[in-house]
């Protein structure tokens, strides 16, 4: 009888004491470093999907509502991932694409080119764009708008790729099966 009542304490200790699989990040560093994950809550339905592969093309086409602070769809992407793999969800199934048009294509330009043509001001989204493409996700810039701004490709950040058209890759990567995503 003493042995069982040590198997039950062993069984009631491991099942409380060891973290569901689907969090298993959480006691690990995030992929992108200074963002955190998304707060769980108790008794959540939805979660991420281990089994999934989270292919998403995330559309910023809108400059930030501040010209000193990171742009809050970029740290919305940043949260995103880092919130699947605090979940689990393995690194080769988190496959993000940013694609910058219009006036987001600002945040691909490199410091000495953004200061010239925002009154001085520093790019704030470099530090987390080398952070997000260090971690695994794509950039892209359409190169309409690269060449709607009258800047060479020495002027784009170099974890951006420049694409023919913001058009043509959003469309491409929806065809593909990445589900497109407005993040401002």
């Amino acid at each position: 009888m003493k042995n069982l009542w040590i198997v039950a304490a062993v069984l009631c200790a491991a099942l409380i004491g060891f973290p569901r699989p689907a969090h298993a990040q959480s006691a690990q560093a995030l992929p992108i470093p200074g963002v955190e994950a998304a707060t769980d809550f108790p008794d959540e339905n939805e979660v991420p999907d281990v089994n999934l592969v989270y292919k998403v093309a995330f559309d910023i086409g809108k400059a930030s509502p501040k010209i000193d602070e990171v742009n809050p769809g970029l740290l919305k992407i940043a949260e995103y991932y880092n919130t699947l793999a605090k979940h689990g969800v393995p690194a080769d199934h988190r496959k993000f694409v940013v694609v910058f048009h219009q006036k987001g294509g600002e945040f691909a330009l490199i410091n000495a080119v953004y200061k010239t043509r925002n009154d001085g001001h520093e790019n704030p989204n470099i530090a987390l764009i080398q952070s997000m493409a260090k971690a695994g996700v794509d950039f892209r810039v359409c190169g309409q708008g690269v060449l709607g701004m009258k800047v060479d490709r020495s002027a784009i950040l170099p974890e951006i790729k420049v694409d023919l058209w913001a058009m043509v890759t959003l469309t491409t990567l929806v065809l593909k099966g990445y589900a497109r995503v407005s993040a401002g």
